[in-house]
């Protein structure tokens, strides 16, 4: 073997051994990712993912709701059960009781949380496996399932007024924004997303990241 031959050899087995490292590395820090939007889900459920504020003339002050993963809530104030108030005045316009909206999903959410975040442990521990990254896909679109599903029920809601409602004659079939301001009626509402939202689509832009080192490393090892 010529000494020639023998650099080329030694030169290809050291860009070998940076090559497997660097995957190494690369797996590693997807692991991470995918531990830690596993973390961010589970600590989004104590927060709220959206809110309203609904300004009327007898409420100068506006009243405030925050809705859960699995529940709704007014402010901090005990004195005042916002949810109920906005469900009363509601009520005058022909809505249905927020109190029977979306009972499915708030009866199974806490569970839904805790199997996608323990689906992305499973991912992240065996990263390596083919097809693994399937599981990371129900937490990357939760917080989108979450908005599209909110629009739906406000849709419903809105469109499907009780027309022997009090106010029923000055109030037409509408949609509510779930983002952003409304007027409805004699009512302004003012809707955004909140914490516990914003919580889980970093963990979701985690694995978005995760996804593409995946695919881009996949496509330098065909290549």
């Amino acid at each position: 073997m010529t000494t020639s031959s023998i650099s080329t050899s030694n030169s290809a087995s050291v860009e070998s051994s940076a090559s497997e490292a660097s995957a190494r590395r690369m797996t590693r820090l997807s692991q991470v990712f995918l531990l830690t939007a596993a973390v961010l889900l589970l600590v989004s459920i104590s927060q709220p993912y959206w809110g309203l504020i609904l300004h009327a003339p007898q409420y100068p002050g506006g009243l405030q709701m925050r809705v859960f993963v699995n529940q709704m809530t007014g402010d901090a104030d005990p004195r005042l059960d916002e949810v109920r108030e906005i469900d009363t005045l509601n009520h005058y316009i022909g809505m249905k009781s927020l109190y029977d909206a979306a009972q499915l999903e708030q009866a199974i959410a806490i569970p839904a949380v805790i199997l996608m975040a323990g689906a992305l442990v499973v991912a992240a521990v065996l990263w390596q496996r083919r097809l693994i990254w399937l599981l990371t896909l129900p937490a990357l679109g939760f917080s989108f399932i979450f908005l599209a599903d909110l629009a739906f029920w406000m849709t419903y809601y809105g469109q499907n007024l009780d027309p022997e409602a009090p106010l029923s004659s000055a109030i037409h079939p509408f949609t509510p924004p779930i983002l952003g301001e409304g007027v409805i009626g004699q009512f302004r509402t003012v809707a955004y997303v909140d914490t516990g939202w914003f919580i889980v689509t970093a963990g979701a832009g985690l694995i978005a990241v995760t996804l593409v080192v995946r695919l881009l490393r996949n496509r330098a090892s065909k290549g």
